[in-house]
């Protein structure tokens, strides 16, 4: 039986397209948390974004949000922290446990989740008109397929940490 031959180009192609789909993401990050402390939300993180969504998905708790966010306890109260102290989140009494405090957004949270959104919308048309509309609906489509129609991956901050755990 003949092996299966392997030419130049493919022993880059996986890795290479690993490395671009990370190196679009970070353009985007990088450019929007810019734009965010220009406009008034400086100190601002992709990993409180993905927080604030969770939040904003139901993850009430500092449990709720370590699970949603795939980390320990301990960072997801850091993260809280954080946020709390940036006033775009506070917590709340639970209406059924007094004891019981919940995470809410608070209008500043959900003005910086508004603009943040702007701003990749933004984004998004300037890379529309560098590589057209078209192929970049394409590519949109085509990463829908690879990875399913949820684009809500809060996890991958937990995920990316303990990618590189030993």
């Amino acid at each position: 039986m003949e092996e299966p031959r392997i030419t130049d180009q493919e022993p880059r192609a996986g890795p290479e397209l690993a490395l671009l789909l990370l190196a679009a993401f970070r353009s985007l990050i990088d450019e929007v948390t810019r734009e965010l402390a220009r406009r008034g939300h400086p100190d601002v993180r992709a990993s409180h974004e993905f927080a604030m969504r969770a939040i904003l998905s139901g993850a009430d708790s500092a449990v709720a949000l370590a699970r949603t966010l795939s980390v320990t306890k301990q960072a997801a109260a850091k993260t809280i922290v954080a946020l709390e102290v940036r006033g775009y989140v506070t917590r709340v009494a639970d209406g059924g446990d007094a004891r019981r405090k919940q995470l809410v957004l608070t209008a500043r949270g959900r003005e910086m989740l508004a603009i943040g959104g702007e701003i990749l919308n933004a984004s998004r048309r300037r890379w529309a008109e560098h590589v057209g509309h078209a192929p970049l609906n394409g590519l949109e489509e085509s990463l829908r397929k690879v990875v399913g129609e949820s684009s809500e991956f809060l996890d991958t901050a937990g995920w990316l940490a303990k990618s590189g755990a030993d």
